[in-house]
């Protein structure tokens, strides 16, 4: 791979708010216990969650800045006695590119121009500090309507 290749940059918009601190301890999917977060987004980018509404579905796209980038084989779910499995064929935190992706809901939005948007969301697994990437609308297929 050339420098050339390497040279992308991800600005973090913001960051998890969560009582999950331990990831240890921290279910591994949000409908496994899961609490309630807050994702608490910088003032610069308020101007894009304008529309955000209580009620929606999207995706979250973070940052698992606490994952072994070194990865590339796991036991699924940390159990032993699974067969270790490409990281690519499972949702471990630990890859070369630690990209976290959640579906939550969006509880309540609290925007302030002045000092970022706070937004509530329902059952999430990231534990706090995480950094936000993005935030992206929950599509649905034409098939499922």
């Amino acid at each position: 791979m050339s420098n050339e290749d390497q040279s992308h940059v991800l600005q973090p918009i913001g960051r998890v708010e969560s009582p999950l601190t331990d990831r240890a301890s921290a279910p591994k999917q949000a409908d496994e216990g899961a609490p309630g977060a807050v994702l608490a987004f910088d003032a610069r980018v308020s101007e894009g969650l304008r529309d955000l509404r209580a009620g929606t579905d999207v995706l979250l796209l973070t940052w698992f800045d606490r994952a072994d980038r070194e990865v590339l084989a796991v036991h699924p779910r940390g159990e032993p006695a699974r067969p270790e499995t490409g990281v690519f064929s499972t949702r471990s935190p630990d890859r070369p590119n630690p990209i976290g992706l959640h579906q939550v809901t969006v509880m309540s939005v609290e925007p302030d121009p002045r000092a970022g948007t706070r937004v509530h969301v329902r059952a999430l697994e990231a534990l706090d500090g995480t950094p936000i990437l993005d935030v992206k609308p929950v599509l649905v297929c034409r098939a499922d309507r």
